[in-house]
């Protein structure tokens, strides 16, 4: 494990590296990025970091759930090389950074609506990352759609020299997409959350009668769960991540993001709309 910047640098130097990035909390949908950079270069890093820049006031930053133990015992034993896991004044040392990055119009939509500043604070510490371990190719998984759309969007615009690699996203045998805050979800939660994987596959079956049909059967499905308060249900382009016009026709991601009684879930998958 590793703290500081400067040592981490010292470390790298010359090395082939392939970068995950995480806020701890570990599951399996980690480790399978994990695996995954394995497989593209020599050198695996993981940070650990619950960024605040990306938690807005009324946000769970105290308790979102950290176990830096667990967490360092389950990389080992993935053929981790370097675990960075910096402080909050290592990361910023003079209480924040003057320049942000920021994510334009997309950065406002779904979750940034919902949570506004949060993909800029993503942003931020994702392009500090990026310059910190200059990896060759950096691991995200799809759960995090328009994270992953505004990070490829943020590389090829600024020119960082390292290649996006999206994983599938990781599921539990009865669906629901894993997540680090599904341990909040006690056991009625626990089964009303899969009103969101079930949304999503009644969307994906309803896509030959179009955009319409996607989202009333999704939202039929979301409608039967007391426990669940749809925040946003939309269909979008995966080439701008803007929502579909009623005469689109092809590949497309339906996004979804709910609270399931205190927690808030988000999910999506493809489609094919004809």
């Amino acid at each position: 494990m590793i703290e500081t910047i400067a040592a981490l640098r010292e470390a790298l130097a010359g090395k082939d590296v392939a970068f995950v990035p995480t806020l701890g909390a570990l599951h399996e949908g980690h480790i399978s990025l994990v695996e995954r950079a394995r497989e593209l270069a020599e050198t695996v890093v993981v940070s650990i970091f619950v960024n605040p820049l990306q938690f807005g006031a009324n946000e769970d930053l105290a308790k979102y759930p950290r176990d830096l133990e667990a967490d360092l015992q389950a990389l080992e034993q993935h053929g981790v090389a370097y675990v960075f896991a910096p402080s909050v004044d290592e990361m910023y040392p003079d209480g924040g950074t003057q320049i942000k990055v920021t994510g334009g119009r997309v950065a406002e939509l779904f979750e940034g609506r919902s949570r506004p500043g949060h993909f800029d604070g993503v942003l931020t510490v994702v392009a500090k990352l990026l310059g910190i371990v200059r990896p060759t190719h950096v691991v995200f998984g799809q759960k995090d759609a328009q994270q992953v759309f505004l990070v490829q969007r943020m590389v090829h615009d600024l020119n960082i020299a390292t290649t996006v690699d999206v994983a599938e996203t990781v599921r539990a045998s009865d669906g629901l997409a894993l997540s680090s805050r599904n341990r909040y979800l006690d056991g009625d939660a626990r089964r009303a959350a899969l009103a969101l994987s079930r949304a999503l596959e009644a969307a994906e079956s309803s896509g030959d009668r179009g955009i319409d049909a996607v989202l009333a059967a999704a939202q039929s499905v979301l409608m039967g769960e007391p426990l669940v308060k749809l925040d946003y249900l939309k269909v979008v382009d995966p080439k701008t991540f803007l929502p579909v016009d009623d005469g689109y026709k092809g590949t497309a991601r339906v996004i979804i993001a709910a609270k399931v009684g205190d927690t808030r879930l988000i999910d999506n998958d493809t489609l094919y709309l004809n």
